[in-house]
């Protein structure tokens, strides 16, 4: 595993790589509050066969925040990341994403489905906000308290926390969740600040993914959590809807969360060495 840097404009955009360059890419962009390790383990299991890289989005991690709002709505976002991925001369590759980075990741396929050789979709993506029953000011409040008030007195404090949150933990998963804090102030704190949730949830509420299925590619593939049960509903009206709108390919993973990838791993490593096929990456 690499971590380094590249020059977006005045941005400086961080990246975590895994695996050999001649290797075919997987793209991998995390959701909202997370780093680009939060792919760490499927990495570890792919870097042999493929070239991971994973960056922080702009107010995650180790990556400033962008300073308008407007650039964290999805037209945007799509365009940047079609940048990105020039200045790291990746021309074709594979997208694998979880909930935030799904959205940006659908609106990026509905203009540039022809650099993509396939997608992966983790529990999000098809979410929609009008069917929620959150208002947006609702939602901003809520994700401004939870990430400016999140804040321990040592890092020992904080990792115990966030190992309650989880349904399984590992030394791979433990360095993922030291990357989602910061020390300041001799305190520890959560990397992503208020005012990065508040644009990118107004951005949600602004721009629904449901209005651009049709334009995307068929045979998405996404991988649809099962817990807590009382979402189930929910997820079964708006992933029905992906499944016949978007002509995607939708799979139930049995006793996993939203974050799905870290409760089970190996089932997201086994659907990309299943679906992803290694001659068809040049």
């Amino acid at each position: 595993m690499k971590r380094y840097y590249i020059k977006d404009n005045d941005l400086d955009v961080h990246i975590t790589e895994w695996g050999d360059k001649r290797h075919p890419v997987i793209f991998c962009l995390h959701g909202l509050g997370s780093t680009s390790l939060s792919f760490i383990e499927i990495a570890e299991k792919l870097k042999e066969d493929y070239r991971i890289v994973s960056l922080d989005a702009p107010g995650h991690g180790k990556t400033p925040p962008f300073l308008d709002a407007e650039k964290y709505e999805y037209p945007y976002l799509a365009l940047w990341l079609h940048r990105i991925l020039d200045i790291l001369e990746i021309n074709r590759f594979y997208f694998l994403s979880h909930s935030w980075g799904s959205f940006v990741s659908l609106y990026y396929l509905s203009i540039f489905p022809n650099r993509v050789i396939g997608t992966i979709l983790i529990d999000g993506g098809y979410q929609t906000k009008w069917r929620g029953g959150k208002s947006m000011e609702q939602e901003i409040a809520y994700y401004e308290k939870d990430f400016e008030e999140y804040v321990f007195n040592n890092w020992v404090e904080f990792l115990t926390t966030e190992k309650r949150v989880y349904s399984r933990w590992s030394p791979l998963l433990e360095v993922a969740v030291k990357d989602l804090g910061i020390q300041l102030n001799n305190k520890v704190i959560w990397h992503a600040r208020g005012t990065t949730a508040k644009h990118i949830i107004q951005a949600m509420h602004k721009h629904e993914t449901e209005d651009i299925y049709q334009q995307l590619p068929p045979h998405i593939q996404l991988l649809r959590a099962t817990l807590p049960m009382q979402m189930d509903d929910e997820r079964t009206i708006a992933s029905d809807i992906f499944r016949q709108k978007a002509n995607g390919h939708v799979q139930l993973i049995e006793d996993t969360t939203h974050m799905l990838h870290w409760d089970k791993p190996d089932v997201v490593v086994n659907e990309i060495r299943k679906n992803w096929n290694l001659s068809l990456s040049v």
